[in-house]
């Protein structure tokens, strides 16, 4: 996760739900005015899973952009590193941008 441009913190989560909750409290105590949040595309399921998480844990609008996962994924080579790996991933998906969405709280839009 980063904050103007630095990262202020990295971590694997196991759930939709989990990573939702924890993104949600982050949101919550930032006192930027626009909250950008991005989620790779690489399984939109999981992706939109999040998406509906967040929105009914987070109580605010926010922004979301879907980035193109591809050429994210560097080769480890010992294969029991795939948190390690995810996770960079992570920093580089963080850095691109993708096709933006404006997210209204569910309690505006009914």
């Amino acid at each position: 996760m980063s904050y103007l441009g630095k990262e202020i913190e990295l971590g694997l989560y196991s759930s939709p739900e989990e990573v939702a909750s924890h993104i949600a409290k982050i949101l919550g105590g930032l006192k930027a005015e626009r909250k950008l949040v991005r989620i790779g595309n690489g399984n939109m399921k999981v992706a939109k899973q999040i998406t509906t998480q967040l929105n009914l844990k987070f109580c605010s609008h926010f922004e979301l952009e879907f980035v193109d996962e591809q050429k994210t994924t560097k080769k480890i080579k010992n294969h029991n590193k795939r948190g390690k790996r995810d996770m960079l991933s992570a920093r580089f998906i963080a850095q691109r941008e993708g096709y933006r969405h404006f997210v209204l709280p569910l309690s505006r839009t009914g």
